[in-house]
């Protein structure tokens, strides 16, 4: 079997509305890339929910895609579509055949290892380690968050291997894939816990533990959490770190540390503020515009005598 595959140009008013057109026309897929990618005039779009955002959702210069059945009426769908646009219009557009491939094999080869320090791989299952003596944690992309290529992550993993001390407890906060929690647990911590929201990110990650042989508490968010941990890290949003401020920093025992990221520059002061009543924190690290906060929960006061 094969697809036909559609391109075009459009700008950032009319880019979703078509898209959406495609779709109702019978597009099996489409999707909104910048047009500029790769260029000097690639332009980033971040957000999260709730965030106010001068950046555009979509990009001034935007490329839809859609795929469509080989025997789909694409040029009669996309005349259609230019109906809908304001003002009508028709369109210019690429159009390719997709051949059946093996499109399991074509998606691994998109995974390569990769290096988070000398010491430090994140090793796909259906990859050879390139250093066998390094800590290869085993992590296949899936439905959770957290394998190792965005800067985020990067950003957690290079706190951890820089602040745990073998034997040290950690909780990580919002652990999607539990790609953190793994990793403290093969750089030597001793009680590890990790939590999320989400049941499906829960499976992954105890999966993703069993897979590297280390044994990890994984809880729902939702139940109550105990204790207090040498080392804490959350690698969530911004908009939840500021409400889960003191909560988290509850966990953090005094002398320990806590990281946070999945937070853009622009948003650094505004946690460091929120955190101030019971951790000073400061950016530790910043990598494409995504930073990563750390600080020490303070002792308290001795009792005067």
């Amino acid at each position: 079997m094969a697809w036909v595959n559609l391109s075009l140009l459009t700008d950032a008013a009319q880019a979703e509305p078509l898209g959406d057109a495609l779709l109702a026309g019978g597009a099996l897929s489409v999707s909104i890339e910048d047009a500029d990618a790769g260029t000097p005039a690639e332009t980033p779009c971040f957000g999260e929910p709730g965030m106010e955002s001068a950046e555009p959702s979509v990009w001034a210069r935007s490329r839809v895609i859609a795929l469509f059945e080989e025997n789909a009426p694409v040029t009669r769908i996309l005349a259609e579509a230019g109906k809908m646009l304001t003002p009508p219009r028709m369109l210019e557009f690429e159009l390719a055949r997709l051949e059946e491939e093996d499109w399991v094999r074509q998606t691994q080869r998109q995974f390569a290892p990769i290096q988070i320090s000398p010491r430090l791989w994140i090793v796909p299952s259906w990859h050879e380690s390139p250093d066998p003596a390094a800590i290869n944690l085993l992590l296949d992309p899936g439905m959770a968050f957290g394998t190792g290529s965005h800067p985020t992550t990067r950003l957690c993993l290079e706190w951890l291997e820089h602040t745990l001390v073998p034997g040290q407890s950690l909780l990580d906060y919002g652990t999607g894939s539990g790609i953190l929690a793994i990793a403290a647990a093969r750089l030597g911590a001793g009680e590890v816990a990790g939590v999320d929201i989400d049941p499906l990110a829960l499976r992954a990650a105890r999966a993703n533990a069993e897979k590297n042989g280390v044994r990890i508490r994984f809880e729902d968010s939702a139940t109550a959490l105990v204790g207090e941990y040498d080392l804490v890290v959350a690698n969530i949003l911004a908009n939840p770190l500021r409400v889960l401020a003191a909560g988290l920093c509850a966990h953090v025992r005094p002398g320990g540390k806590l990281a946070l990221s999945g937070i853009l520059e622009a948003q650094a002061a505004e946690l460091i503020a929120a955190y101030a009543p019971w951790i000073p924190l400061a950016v530790r690290d910043c990598r494409e515009a995504w930073v990563c906060l750390s600080g020490t929960r303070p002792y308290p006061p001795c009792p005067s005598s």
